[in-house]
């Protein structure tokens, strides 16, 4: 007798190293989900169920350690659901709840809204850093 074999889903495409508009998500836009991270992941998520490891290409600059910490919160929060697949080829995969796919709507107009206001953005950044921490201006 041979042992059932499980079915498994087909994989989304692999996720594009370039995916990330330099302007959104960025660290301008003013309207945050959890931590930096976070928005960048469920976009990540958009297209299906990820890995780890899929989950660093596109997300250049991450810490594993940041983004288990970023993954925790977000299901904690209730936006992601983390699977473990038991098998000869144990994984895990990352996925959107139906609460996180609802986050993808405002994150568009966040990002529309960036988009619009880049310039006025970009200023008050710069003034901001020009400031220092403590908001006094630098001579």
């Amino acid at each position: 007798m041979s042992e059932p074999q499980t079915q498994t889903a087909p994989s989304p495409e692999p996720l594009d190293p370039e995916m990330f508009d330099p302007v959104c998500p960025s660290p301008l836009t003013p309207f945050r989900i959890g931590d930096k991270w976070a928005s960048l992941i469920l976009r990540c998520l958009e297209g299906g169920p990820r890995r780890f490891s899929e989950l660093k290409v596109p997300l250049r600059g991450i810490t594993s350690k940041s983004l288990t910490q970023s993954l925790r919160a977000l299901e904690r929060d209730g936006f992601v659901v983390r699977t473990e697949y038991e098998g000869p080829e144990r994984r895990v995969e990352y996925a959107l709840t139906p609460l996180g796919r609802g986050l993808l709507g405002p994150l568009d107009a966040a990002c529309e809204w960036t988009r619009e206001h880049w310039d006025e953005l970009i200023d008050a950044h710069e003034a901001g850093l020009e400031a220092g921490p403590n908001g006094a201006r630098a001579r």
